[in-house]
């Protein structure tokens, strides 16, 4: 099952030095790829979530302010190209649909791109409200909110998982500010609560294990933000423990073996299906990804899902980033560099790569460079280079403005 990536997507990517193995090796059939174990029972939620606490804590969102409020670069240019966006727009109206239908590549289109885009418009206002503290985006991010959890019902047709991971991990990151720093009230909350619980959870809960890597780590992106939201610990729990297990099955490193691990709980068990579904790869090295041999579009998607999740862990108390450090830096840095020019050697897909990778740096560069010091040349260049990261219409929204050197 594929998806489409807009013809605007920006190629925004992540790069940072990588040491490369000296000479990638082949593996042989003989070799086989380590057998990635069930999904353990994973206890992950904190006996108490933190407000707003899904993708943005107070503390980010209060040095974003301030830095604002001073005129400060980036963070004021990244606040202008939001204001100036199509999403703070105070005419906007919502296009709300009871049945939201997808297909592969979102076609046909029957409500998905409005509702992914409703979703950042009401984002984009929550995060106005918070930096600006003018009423009139609280209000709007409200009757946006409002306006969906009115008439939404159920997501149909194959992309039905994706686009409820698409939107459902952009709704509660707008939920969690308003109902957490608005005090002019928001007699509707239960309803879209409700909303997130009755027709985006039970969709993305389970996980695709079979579809490419991208979509079950939208899916817990989403499923982590909502359970946050619900202050619900069992969907937490779950979802968590399905992230840590796609996470290595996903950005491969050479301590994994001659090959990648398999996707837990999928049925992809020999080394001819691990190659297939690597889309042809049969050389590894650190920092490569299960989707590298696809696109750079669908694997900037999936390492932005992979640090969304690892930054809302750590706002709820448990810091991910130590632990899949070098899985996070040798899979930007492997993309970076190629996106930044350097040539493709023949082993790798074949010579040629469709890159492109989407705004997709920003909240990795922070976590590894700015608070763990990691050096990151390439992913500042790149990172540096292409700001304000904006938005790629689907779930990746205004990441310079939230994350650049932030160091909360």
């Amino acid at each position: 099952m594929r998806f489409g990536i807009p013809a605007g997507l920006a190629a925004l990517t992540l790069g940072l030095a990588v040491t490369l193995l000296p000479a990638p090796t082949q593996a042989t059939p003989a070799q086989t790829a380590p057998a990635a174990p069930a999904a353990p029972e994973v206890r992950a939620a904190p006996a108490q979530f933190a407000h707003p606490g899904v993708l943005d804590s107070r503390a980010q969102l209060d040095f974003v302010r301030t830095q604002v409020q001073a005129g400060r670069q980036p963070w004021k240019a990244a606040f202008d190209q939001m204001l100036a966006s199509k999403y703070a727009s105070a005419n906007r109206t919502a296009k709300p649909r009871a049945v939201v239908e997808c297909g592969s590549y979102s076609n046909p289109d029957i409500g998905c791109s409005d509702e992914r885009e409703d979703a950042i418009a009401a984002y984009t206002h929550a995060l106005a409200w918070y930096i600006t503290k003018d009423p009139a985006h609280a209000r709007k991010a409200i009757e946006l909110m409002d306006a969906w959890s009115a008439v939404v019902k159920d997501h149909t047709n194959s992309n039905a998982p994706l686009q409820s991971g698409w939107a459902g991990s952009t709704w509660p990151r707008a939920a969690e500010i308003i109902k957490h720093t608005w005090t002019g009230g928001w007699p509707n909350q239960g309803r879209f609560a409700g909303m997130l619980r009755e027709v985006y959870l039970p969709e993305v809960i389970g996980g695709r294990p079979n579809s490419n890597g991208n979509w079950e780590l939208i899916m817990m992106d989403a499923a982590v933000g909502i359970s946050v939201h619900l202050d619900d610990r069992a969907s937490y729990d779950k979802a968590m423990g399905i992230y840590l297990g796609r996470v290595p099955a996903y950005f491969y490193l050479s301590s994994d073996g001659a090959q990648p691990v398999y996707p837990p709980r999928s049925n992809i068990d020999t080394r001819g299906e691990l190659i297939d579904y690597w889309h042809g790869q049969s050389t590894f090295v650190d920092g490569l990804a299960q989707e590298t041999c696809r696109d750079f579009g669908h694997t900037g998607m999936g390492i932005a899902a992979a640090m969304h999740v690892a930054e809302t862990s750590r706002i709820q108390g448990r810091d991910l980033y130590p632990q899949f450090k070098d899985r996070f830096r040798h899979a930007l840095g492997f993309h970076a560099k190629y996106e930044l020019g350097e040539p493709v050697p023949s082993w790798l897909c074949g010579g040629s790569l469709t890159k492109g990778i989407g705004p997709a740096t920003e909240v990795g560069y922070n976590a590894l460079h700015t608070r763990l010091g990691v050096t990151m040349e390439n992913t500042r260049r790149l990172t540096e280079g292409r700001r304000p990261a904006g938005t790629e219409n689907h779930f990746e929204a205004w990441e310079t403005l939230t994350h650049a050197e932030n160091p909360n």
